[in-house]
């Protein structure tokens, strides 16, 4: 049967491989080839953000967990890091930390903050991974292609929508929306352990090391189209990072960038028929495509294969 997806991101890309290597022939169309899409952008450690519905997000994100930490033992674009979430407000234990062997609270925060966990997470270094994603479909016999499409294409049994922010003009779908990122990328320090620090809805602060550079973000800002980078903003960005990591303010600078992240009220996976076609959506991950990338592959494939 053949099979069309939408998309060239982490999604797009991991739902195609899951359905390639199950026998389908599968094409990827996108507009954006992978190292040019949001995906390429993301300091990619596993944790939800910003994804919704909430019991649904813990079971694609315990799936995915359990399949990035199989592919640490011989992929090293993913590895497993320990790091430290802080928190300004006593949180309960997130439903999803229940896949975590070593989560625990942290026992004294730093000033400013009330609560905090520490765990061992896969961190994903999303230009390899995406490479290694389409070398893996073309392995299975699938073809990644660059296309410029202004609906879902009427040329194969079954299309899966991985479109994500395209999808306002692919599934015509108005609720799915930009909320910007921005991040920047500095040298390696010898940094080993991620970290997460809640101060704010829009301004958040995160570092993550990966092996050759460390990712530094960032900005959760709604309703911005804006792929501009903002100099006063990456310059508080890394001065909330340096408050917690001091070495950061010294080390060389490697480039900035902006990508804007698909949300939505809940994301959106479900197959529906559309003339003589099925069409299987999958998208308005927000934050989280990472994190619920092969939980969201499996569910895809388990929709084609009841078309």
């Amino acid at each position: 049967m053949r099979v069309i997806v939408v998309g060239a991101g982490v999604i797009g890309l991991s739902s195609a491989v899951r359905l390639a290597e199950a026998g389908y022939d599968v094409g990827v169309f996108a507009r954006d080839l992978p190292l040019e899409t949001t995906s390429a952008v993301a300091a990619a450690i596993w944790y939800p953000f910003l994804s919704a519905p909430a019991e649904r997000v813990a079971g694609w994100a315990r799936t995915t967990y359990g399949e990035l930490v199989e592919l640490a033992r011989n992929e090293p674009s993913v590895q497993l890091r320990r790091g430290q979430e802080y928190l300004t407000q006593s949180t309960p234990v997130p439903g999803w930390a229940d896949v975590l062997t070593d989560f625990e609270r942290v026992g004294v925060p730093p000033k400013g903050f009330k609560d905090g966990w520490s765990f061992t997470t896969p961190v994903v270094e999303m230009p390899l991974y995406l490479q290694y994603l389409v070398k893996r479909l073309e392995a299975a016999g699938g073809s990644l292609t660059r296309a410029a499409l202004s609906a879902l294409p009427n040329t194969a049994d079954v299309v899966v929508n991985c479109a994500g922010l395209g999808s306002r003009l692919t599934a015509g779908d108005p609720t799915v929306t930009p909320v910007r990122g921005q991040v920047l990328t500095v040298e390696q320090f010898g940094l080993t352990e991620w970290l997460l620090a809640d101060e704010s809805p829009t301004d958040l602060t995160y570092v993550v090391p990966r092996s050759k550079d460390i990712v530094i973000g960032g900005t959760s800002q709604p309703d911005s189209w804006d792929l501009a980078v903002r100099p006063d903003t990456a310059e508080a960005i890394l001065d909330r990072a340096a408050v917690h990591i001091p070495q950061l303010k010294q080390a060389k600078i490697i480039k900035h960038r902006v990508g804007l992240r698909p949300a939505r009220p809940a994301v959106r996976c479900e197959s529906v028929r559309v003339g003589d076609q099925t069409v299987v959506h999958c998208y308005g991950h927000g934050g989280s495509g990472v994190t619920l990338s092969w939980g969201c592959a499996d569910e895809v494939l388990a929709l084609v294969k009841n078309a």
